[in-house]
Formats: C-alpha cells, structure tokens, sequence
C-alpha cells in the first residue's frame, strides 16, 4: 500500500514537473534547493540540469541542420502510455517551430484508406533545413492495424516487404531516419492508464483505442516482436528506449539522438537590437478600459 501511494504522488509530481520545465532555470532551481526542497527533490534537480544541458544541445544540433540543410526524420513508436508524447515535448521545448515540425496523422480517410499506404506520410517528410518527429509513423500498420484487425495479412505481408526498401530509398535520399520504440512493462502501463482515468486533466489522452490495447497486450507484443525482426535494418535500425521511469527515458533518448548527427558550433552573426526611432506627430491614442482583460490575479 506505501509503495502504491508512493507511485501516485510521484507521478502527481511529474505531472507537476511538466509545467515547471516550461519556466524553470538552472538558477531558480538552485534556489528552491536551498530554501528547503526535500532530499527526494535532489534527483529532480539532476534530472532538470541534465535537460536543459541536453535542451542546449539539441539547439546547437538544430542550428546545425538547418546550417548545413539536412533533411532529419525521427520515428517515435511503443505501447500506449509509454510517454513518447512527453518525450517529444522535451525535444521540442526550445526548438524553432520552423525548423523542427511534429506530426501526428489521424485516422486515414476513406481516400487516404485507398492510397499507396505510405503516400500519406510522404508529404510529411522534411524539406532540406528541417526536422520531422513522427508520433506514431507508418508502423501503425505493424501495430494497431494488425491487432484490431484494420488491415488484412497480404496488406500486412505487403507492408513488411515494402518498408525496408522504403526506408532505404528515404536513406539514399539523405534523410537521417532515426527509431524508437518506448518500451514499459504491463503493470506499468495499467498504472498509468488507472492515474489518467482518475485524473480530469489528464482522461483526454484515454481513446477507446487505448483500452482495448489493455485486452489486447500479448497481440501487440507478438506484433511489436516481428515489426522489430522484420524491420531493423542496418540503414534504419530500431533504438529501444526503457521507458518504465520516464525521466530516465527522456534523458536517454535526447543524449542518443544527439549522438545520431556529428554536430558542430555554427557561426553566427551578434545580434544589435536597434534604437526605437521616435516621431514628433505620432500621438498614442488610450485603449478603452472596457477592452481590458480583467486582472483577477
């Protein structure tokens, strides 16, 4: 029972710990430590020194592909509730949305349905100067269409014959593909299925899909199995992320990705903010005070 209440308040901390890693800084951090932050709090200083060192270089590797107009896709894949969402929150935090674009495709249409199957992630793919992080790719195929039965065993067979020379083709294109597959165990995953459904912020992520993946589990690890046999090539090999404490699983798989590009400093020019230029006839008109946001707080 302890351990079960410890479980919930540390995942009720990360929850909390979303919100601070979009406004915390190294120095603001070292001050809450010395005004009196538990002694589990020191793990998450680490944890919170480690991402932004990381974020810093993802940055640079960012810099340096939109310098050096690379094309670079990264495939976020594994069990529902993994945190593949987290983690590509934390790659993305500080990027240039120019740059660097997520994409998440929804069901196919009735059109896209009779399409080439891979046509549809195709105009996804980056241009010279960008980054493209799939959360879920074409593997659904591999995956959730195979278990709840969406596509038939030659579309299956047919797509395992048909990704490997596809990726290849993406390769000798110069695209960096990079995959990862966020793997937790069963308990782990019921755990937090049961935190989001006792959570109103957080039922929005529970779809119908993802319970039935629940009754399903041993199917997808079956197909989990054969989509990493059939489809880890030496061109686009499968780079399995431990994502059962998922700090651990961010920090890791930001620290491999930024091994995948031989990155450098990119010169660039200082920056001069500009005097603001002052006009003798321009006369500021007052805002009424009924279009003002009410000051609650």
């Amino acid at each position: 029972m302890n351990e079960e209440i410890h479980r919930i308040k540390t995942e009720l901390l990360d929850s909390f710990d979303e919100e601070l890693e979009q406004q915390l800084e190294e120095d603001r951090l070292d001050q809450l430590v010395a005004d009196g932050m538990s002694e589990p709090m020191i793990d998450r200083k680490i944890y919170f020194r480690e991402l932004f060192r990381l974020q810093h270089e993802l940055v640079r590797l960012q810099d340096w592909v939109q310098y050096k107009k690379l094309k670079m896709v990264v495939l976020f894949e594994g069990r529902d509730s993994a945190g593949k969402g987290g983690a590509i929150k934390r790659v993305t935090q500080r990027f240039n949305p120019r740059v660097c674009r997520v994409v998440a495709l929804p069901a196919p249409t009735e059109r896209e349905r009779s399409q080439w199957y891979f046509q549809r992630y195709v105009q996804h793919l980056p241009t010279a100067g960008e980054m493209v992080l799939f959360d879920r790719s074409w593997y659904n195929r591999a995956g959730v269409e195979r278990v709840m039965g969406f596509c038939t065993p030659d579309e299956l067979e047919e797509f395992f014959r048909s990704v490997p020379e596809f990726e290849r083709m993406l390769v000798r294109s110069g695209i960096i593909l990079v995959k990862y597959w966020f793997s937790i165990t069963d308990e782990e995953q019921e755990f937090r299925f049961r935190m989001r459904i006792n959570d109103p912020l957080k039922q929005w992520k529970l779809s119908p899909m993802d319970l039935e993946s629940r009754i399903h589990w041993e199917s997808y690890t079956r197909a989990k199995e054969e989509m990493l046999e059939r489809t880890h090539i030496p061109e686009a090999p499968w780079w399995v992320v431990q994502a059962v404490d998922k700090k651990k699983a961010r920090l890791n798989m930001i620290a491999h990705l930024l091994t995948q590009v031989p990155y450098e400093h990119v010169p660039k020019e200082a920056i001069e903010l500009p005097a603001r230029v002052r006009n003798a006839d321009y006369i500021r008109h007052p805002v009424p005070a009924d279009m003002y946001v009410p000051e609650t707080y």
